[in-house]
C-alpha cells in the first residue's frame, strides 16, 4: 500500500488521502451548485426571489429585491440588519442563523490561538512520519506536553460557556421584549390557555370561571368520535371528484383539437359525452387493485350526498357528546393569561396539567386534546421506548458505514476484501471517505418522519411542541449515531486487529487510535459545508418538484395554485441537531485534532450565507415557536463540551499525566457547576413573560399586556398615588411612516404622547408608558467592541434590546391568527364548522365546464370562474380557489357579549 496508509508498521488511519478527496469532490460539486445558482437566480425569481417577487406574502414583510448581477447581491445580503432578518424569518429563523453565525466566528477566533499552539506541539519529534496524524494529539508522546492541551483546552471549552451565557442573557431579553410588545401582547394566542386533563366539575363554560379573574372566553370541545374522520373522508372525497372532472373537461378538449387538426371548420358542442366515451371515463376501484371499478364522477355524485348528510348531523348534535377534557381559555390580558399559566389550580395530582399558552388555533393537534393524564403517561412512555429502540436497531447500518471508512484495513485480516487494495486510488479514496458520509446523511435523512409520529403519539398538543420533541429526540439519536456509533466503528477497524494480537495493550490502542476517526468526521463536515450548504442555496429538490412533478401531477387550478403559493418552510425540530450534532462533533475533536476547528469554521460560515439567504427570500416563516429552539440548542452544544474533556481526561489516564489529569478533572467539574447553575437561571426567564416586562410603571396606566382598570379607579377616588422614585416620561421609539398616519394632538391625563402619536384606546394599543424593566431614563451609552462583549448584562439586556426592536412589533400583525368576525369560534373544534369543499375547476371555449357544473350544482358547490383550459389542454389559474366562508349561525358562546373590543 502507499506510504499513506502505514507508518512504522502501524495504520495511519488520519490520511491525507481521504480528506483530500473529500475536498476535492465536495469542493467540485459546490462549485457546480453555485454556479447553476447564480445563473438561475436572475431567471427562476419563483424559486429564488418569490418573497420579492410576487405577492405571496403581506406587504409588511416583502422584501427589497437583492441587486441584479451574479455576484452583487453578495455584500448586501450579508450587511442585512437584525431587524431585516427578524422580520423576514420571525425569531426562530432569526436565532437560527445566529447560531450558524456564532458557531462560525466563535471556531474562526479559536483557530487564531488553538492551531498555533498545539499543531507545534503535536508534531515536534512524535511518533508519526506522514499525514494529518502528524498534527493531533496521538503524536505526542512526551507527558509534559499534555499540560498544553489541558490549558487550551480550559480557554477554549470556557470561552464557549461565556458565548453560552451571552446567548442566553440575549435570547431571554430579546424574547421578553418582543412578547410584551404590542405585536405579541395582543395576539389571541399570547392571552389564552390552554388545560388539559381538566376534571368533569369544570368541563362548563360558566363553571370555569370561578376559577380565575379576568376570563374573557371558554372554549371546550365536542364532537363525535367519527367526526373528523369523516370530515376528512368528505374532503377526500369531493377532491377526487375534483380531479375527475378537470380529467374529464381536458380529455374532451383534447378529442376536440384532434377532430379540429383534421378538420378545421369542425364546431363542437357542449355535449362532452360525444367526444369521451363511458369507458374513457375517470374511473378507480373502491379496494386498492382488488375492488370494483367503478366511474368516479357517478359514484361520488351518489355517495357524496349520503356522507356529507352524516357530517352535519354529528355537527347538530355535537352538543350532545362527551367534551374533551381539556379547555382553551382566554384571559383579558396576557398578564392575567400568563399568571394563570402558573398557576397550582386543582388540589388533585395531575389535574389540570399541563397547560400551555401561545398556540394559535391553527396549531393545534385536535386529536391529542381527548387524553387523560394515564393515557398520556403511556403513550409518552411509549414513544420514548420506540425511540430508544430505534437508536439500538438503527446502530448496525450506521457502524457498517463507519467501518467502511476504515475499510482498508480490514483487507489485511479479511482476504475476500483484496479487491479493494487492486481499485485506483482514486476511487479508493472515494469509497473510503466520500461514499460513507453520503450513506450516514441518507440514514440520517430517514428518522425524522418517524419522529414526529412519536411526538404526535406522545401526545403533543400543537406542531410546536411537535417540532420540540422532535428536536430534542432526533439530536439524542445524532449524538449516538452519527457521532458516538460511528467513532467507534471507525476505530474498531483499526484498533481490533491489534487487540486480537496484544490484549493487554487495549487501553493504549484505543487512545492512540480513537483520535484517528477524526478523517471521517472531516469529510462529514466537509460534505454539510460544501455540498448541503450550495445544495440550500440550489434548491435542487423544489426545483424537482416545482418544475418536473408539477408537470406531472397537477393536473388541476387548485393544485397548480398551492405549487405556486405555498412557499418552503424549516422544519425546526430537525435543523438545529444536524447542526448540534456537527458542533459536537467539532468540539470532541478540538483538542485532540485540532485541524478540525478550521473546517468547522468554514463549513458554519458557508451554511450561514445559504440559509441567511433563504431565510430572508425565499422561505416563509415557519410556526412560531418564539425562539424556544435556540437555547435549547445551546444547551444541547454542552454535550460536546463534555465528550471533549471526558476523551481528554481519558487519554491522560492512558498516558499516565497525573499533573493533567487533576488539572482535567478540575475543568470537568467546573463545566458541570456552570451548566448547573445555567438551568437554575434562565429556565423560568426562556418560559415565561416576566412580570416587569408587563405591568407599567406607575400602578395605574395599561400596557398591551395589561389593563389596569382598578388601578384607574382607585386613581379617580383619590386612592392610588403616581410612584415618585420612577417619574414618568415619554417613550421615544424611533421613526415610523406608519405611525405617522395616525398622528394627532390629543392628549389625556391618561394618555401619552409617542412622536406626536396620541395612543388610541382598542386591541393594538402602542406602549404610551414605561415598563418596570426599562428602569429610569439613563441610556445605554456607546462602548468599545470589547467592553460590550464582556458586559452583557448591560449591553445585552432587556433595556438595551428593546431599544433596538424592529418598527413592526409596535404596529398592528396584519396577519391575524383568526380573523375578526369569528374569534369567538376561534378555539372550536374545527370539524364542528368544516364544509364540504367548494370545487374549482377550469372553463373551456366549448362549454363543457358549463354542463359539468349544471350538472353537479345540486350535488356541491362548484365553479369554472377564474381559471381555463386551451385548446392543448393546459390549465391555467387566475386567482385562488374560491371561498366557501359562510356566516357562521351556530349557538354564541357565553361570553360573546364581551367582544367589543374585537
Amino acid at each position: 500500500m502507499a506510504s499513506n496508509d502505514t507508518a512504522n508498521g502501524q495504520p495511519t488511519a488520519l490520511g491525507t488521502r481521504q480528506v483530500t478527496t473529500s475536498i476535492v469532490v465536495n469542493g467540485a460539486i459546490f462549485c457546480a451548485f453555485v454556479a447553476v445558482f447564480l445563473v438561475q437566480r436572475l431567471k427562476l425569481k419563483r424559486i429564488y426571489e418569490p418573497k420579492s417577487s410576487f405577492h405571496l406574502i403581506n406587504d409588511e414583510k416583502k422584501p427589497e429585491p437583492l441587486p441584479r448581477g451574479l455576484w452583487q447581491w453578495f455584500l448586501p445580503l450579508l450587511k442585512k440588519s437584525d431587524n431585516f432578518i427578524i422580520q423576514q424569518a420571525g425569531l426562530d429563523g432569526y436565532f437560527f442563523i445566529r447560531y450558524l453565525f456564532i458557531m462560525g466566528s466563535f471556531l474562526t477566533f479559536s483557530c487564531l490561538y488553538v492551531l498555533p499552539i498545539l499543531l507545534p506541539i503535536n508534531a515536534a519529534n512524535g511518533v508519526a512520519k506522514t499525514g494529518l496524524e502528524v498534527l493531533a494529539y496521538s503524536n505526542v508522546d512526551k507527558k509534559a506536553r499534555y499540560y498544553a492541551h489541558v490549558f487550551v483546552g480550559w480557554a477554549f471549552y470556557w470561552s464557549f460557556m461565556f458565548v453560552v451565557y451571552r446567548e442566553l442573557v440575549y435570547y431571554t431579553s430579546l424574547r421578553q421584549v418582543v412578547m410584551a410588545s404590542p405585536r405579541y401582547a395582543k395576539k389571541l394566542s399570547s392571552r389564552t390557555v390552554l388545560f388539559q386533563t381538566v376534571p368533569d366539575q369544570f368541563l362548563s363554560e360558566t363553571e370555569f370561571t370561578k376559577l380565575f379573574q379576568g376570563v374573557k372566553r371558554v372554549w371546550i370541545a365536542r364532537a363525535a368520535k367519527k367526526l373528523g374522520q369523516k370530515v376528512a373522508d368528505r374532503e377526500k372525497m369531493a377532491l377526487k371528484l375534483e380531479a375527475a372532472e378537470c380529467a374529464l373537461v381536458t380529455q374532451a378538449v383534447k378529442a376536440v383539437a384532434k377532430i379540429k387538426k383534421k378538420d378545421p371548420s369542425f364546431v363542437p358542442t357542449n355535449n362532452i359525452s360525444e367526444y369521451v366515451p363511458a369507458k374513457k371515463r375517470p374511473h378507480h376501484r373502491l379496494k386498492f387493485l382488488i375492488g370494483k371499478k367503478v366511474d368516479t364522477i357517478e359514484y361520488i355524485t351518489e355517495e357524496l350526498p349520503k356522507l356529507n348528510a352524516e357530517v352535519e348531523e354529528l355537527q347538530k348534535n355535537r352538543l350532545d357528546e362527551r367534551p374533551f377534557n381539556s379547555v382553551f381559555v382566554e384571559f383579558d390580558t396576557q398578564y392575567a393569561a400568563q399568571i394563570a399559566t402558573q398557576a397550582v389550580i386543582h388540589h388533585e395530582p395531575l389535574a389540570m396539567v399541563p397547560a400551555h399558552i401561545g398556540i394559535a388555533p391553527k396549531d393545534v393537534i385536535w386529536s391529542n386534546l381527548r387524553m387523560f393524564w394515564f393515557e398520556r403517561a403511556l403513550r409518552k412512555y411509549s414513544a420514548l421506548a420506540a425511540i430508544v429502540a430505534l437508536v439500538l436497531l438503527w446502530t448496525f447500518p450506521v457502524a457498517f458505514v463507519g467501518m467502511i471508512s476504515q475499510v482498508t484495513y480490514l483487507t489485511k485480516k479479511l482476504p475476500w476484501l483484496g479487491f479493494i487494495n487492486n481499485m485506483p486510488e482514486k476511487l479508493r479514496g472515494i469509497i473510503t471517505s466520500l461514499a460513507p458520509t453520503v450513506a450516514l446523511a441518507v440514514l440520517m435523512m430517514l428518522l425524522p418522519i418517524f419522529i414526529r409520529r412519536m411526538a404526535w403519539v406522545a401526545g403533543s398538543p400543537s406542531v410546536q411542541e411537535v417540532e420540540y420533541f422532535t428536536q430534542q429526540s432526533y439530536f439524542a439519536f445524532q449524538v449516538v449515531q452519527t457521532f458516538l456509533v460511528t467513532t467507534i466503528a471507525s476505530s474498531a477497524t483499526v484498533v481490533i486487529p491489534a487487540i486480537i494480537s496484544k490484549p493487554t495493550s487495549a487501553m493504549q490502542l484505543l487512545a492512540q487510535n480513537l483520535p484517528k476517526a477524526s478523517n471521517f468526521f472531516i469529510s462529514y463536515i466537509l460534505l454539510q459545508g460544501f455540498s448541503i450548504s450550495s445544495g440550500a442555496l440550489l434548491q435542487l429538490v423544489t426545483l424537482i418538484l416545482f418544475y418536473v412533478m408539477s408537470f406531472l401531477l397537477d393536473k388541476t387550478p387548485r393544485k397548480k395554485w398551492t405549487r405556486f403559493v405555498n412557499l418552503g418552510t424549516m422544519a425546526w425540530g430537525t435543523a438545529f441537531p444536524v447542526y448540534n450534532v456537527l458542533t459536537v462533533i467539532i468540539f470532541s475533536y478540538a483538542i485532540i485534532a485540532p485541524i478540525i476547528l478550521l473546517f468547522g469554521a468554514v463549513c458554519f460560515y458557508l451554511l450561514y450565507v445559504a440559509y441567511l439567504y433563504n431565510l430572508t427570500y425565499v422561505f416563509k416563516e415557519a410556526p412560531d415557536n418564539r425562539g424556544n429552539h435556540y437555547p435549547r440548542a445551546l444547551y444541547q452544544t454542552f454535550v460536546g463540551l463534555y465528550i471533549g474533556q471526558i476523551c481528554l481526561l481519558g487519554l491522560f489516564v492512558v498516558g499516565k499525566g497525573w499533573g493533567p489529569i487533576v488539572l482535567q478533572a478540575i475543568g470537568l467539574g467546573v463545566t458541570t457547576f456552570i451548566h448547573l447553575n445555567f438551568n437554575s437561571s434562565f429556565d423560568r426567564l426562556m418560559r415565561y413573560v416576566p412580570v416587569d416586562a408587563m405591568k407599567p410603571l406607575d400602578g395605574v396606566s395599561d400596557t398591551p399586556s395589561f389593563n389596569n382598570e382598578i388601578g384607574r379607579t382607585m386613581k379617580t377616588l383619590g386612592g392610588v398615588k403616581e410612584l415618585p422614585h420612577y417619574p414618568l416620561r415619554k417613550y421615544q421609539p424611533r421613526h415610523s411612516p406608519s405611525v405617522d398616519q395616525k398622528t394627532t394632538s390629543v392628549r389625556s391625563e391618561n394618555t401619552y404622547e409617542i412622536d406626536g402619536t396620541a395612543a388610541q384606546e382598542g386591541e393594538n394599543n402602542i406602549v404610551t408608558v414605561p415598563l418596570l424593566a426599562d428602569g429610569d431614563d439613563v441610556q445605554v451609552s456607546p462602548a468599545p467592541f470589547w467592553k460590550r462583549y464582556f458586559q452583557p448584562h448591560v449591553y445585552l439586556s432587556y433595556k438595551a434590546v428593546k431599544s433596538v426592536l424592529p418598527e413592526i412589533y409596535s404596529l398592528p400583525d396584519p396577519n391575524e391568527e383568526v380573523p375578526p368576525n369569528n374569534v369567538r369560534h376561534a378555539y372550536d373544534y374545527p370539524a364542528v364548522s368544516a364544509e364540504c369543499p367548494h370545487l374549482w375547476i377550469p372553463s373551456d371555449p366549448y362549454g363543457f365546464s358549463t354542463t359539468e357544473v349544471s350538472k353537479l350544482s345540486s350535488v356541491v358547490d362548484i365553479s369554472d370562474f377564474n381559471a381555463t383550459i386551451n385548446e392543448k389542454g393546459k390549465i391555467f389559474w387566475e386567482t385562488g380557489p374560491p371561498s366557501t366562508e359562510k356566516p357562521d349561525t351556530r349557538k354564541k358562546n357565553p361570553f360573546d357579549e364581551e367582544d367589543e373590543d374585537l
